[in-house]
C-alpha cells in the first residue's frame, strides 16, 4: 500500500489538504488501493464493471488454457510423426502433467498470501512458465470466486487503512502550533 503523504513538487500546505495544484479531483489521504491486473482498483468498490471484468478474465483464462492445450496436443503429434520412443511421448506428458501441477499451486497460493521466500519464486519461474496450462486454470477458478489476488489486496488495504486511522486519531494536532506555557 502506498501512503499519499505528498507528492514530488507539491508545497505542504496542498498535500495537508490533499488537493494538488493540477485542478482535478482532490487525492484523498492515506493509503491508497493498490491495482489489480485487468481490474485496476475496482475491486475495493465492485464498481466500474467489475462483475463484467470478472467475466471477461474467466473467459479469457480458460479460453487461453484450452488453446494451449489444443497446442500442446499438436505439439505431441508432432513426436508421433517423428516417431520417437514411447518413452520419450510419456516423458513429456508427465513433464507438462507435473509442471502444471506445481504451478497451479503456486499461483494458487499466491492469490492469498505473498511469498515468503522471493528468490525461491524466482528460482520456480521457468518451471512456471513450463505449467502455464496450471496457471491459466488457478486464473480462471479464482476469477470465479473473485478478482485474483483480491483477498489478499484487500486484507492489506483494510489493515493499512486500519493503522493509518489509528495514527490520524493519537495525532492531537500540529506540536509546533501549540501554545506554550508562560514562564513565571
Amino acid at each position: 500500500m502506498s501512503e499519499n503523504s505528498e507528492a514530488p513538487g507539491t508545497p505542504p500546505a496542498a498535500a495537508a489538504t490533499g488537493s494538488g495544484s493540477g485542478g482535478g479531483a482532490p487525492t484523498p489521504l492515506g493509503p491508497q488501493p493498490e491495482p489489480i491486473r485487468f481490474f485496476g482498483t475496482t475491486w475495493v468498490d465492485h464498481d466500474g464493471g467489475y462483475g463484467l471484468r470478472r467475466a471477461g478474465v474467466a473467459a479469457g483464462s480458460l479460453a487461453a488454457a484450452v488453446g494451449s492445450c489444443l497446442a500442446l496436443r499438436f505439439a505431441y503429434q508432432g513426436l508421433a510423426i517423428a516417431e520417437v520412443d514411447s518413452i520419450v511421448g510419456m516423458l513429456v506428458i508427465v513433464m507438462f502433467a507435473v509442471c502444471s501441477a506445481i504451478a497451479f499451486r503456486k499461483t494458487w497460493e499466491s492469490f492469498g498470501a505473498r511469498p515468503k521466500d522471493p528468490a525461491r519464486e524466482d528460482s520456480l519461474r521457468g518451471l512456471k512458465s513450463i505449467g502455464f496450462i496450471g496457471s491459466l486454470l488457478a486464473y480462471f477458478f479464482r476469477s470465479l470466486i473473485e478478482a485474483p489476488g483480491e483477498k489478499l489486496h484487500r486484507a492489506e488495504y483494510e489493515s493499512a487503512r486500519t493503522q493509518f486511522e489509528k495514527r490520524r486519531a493519537t495525532r492531537t494536532g500540529n506540536p509546533a502550533a501549540r501554545k506554550r506555557p508562560k514562564r513565571r
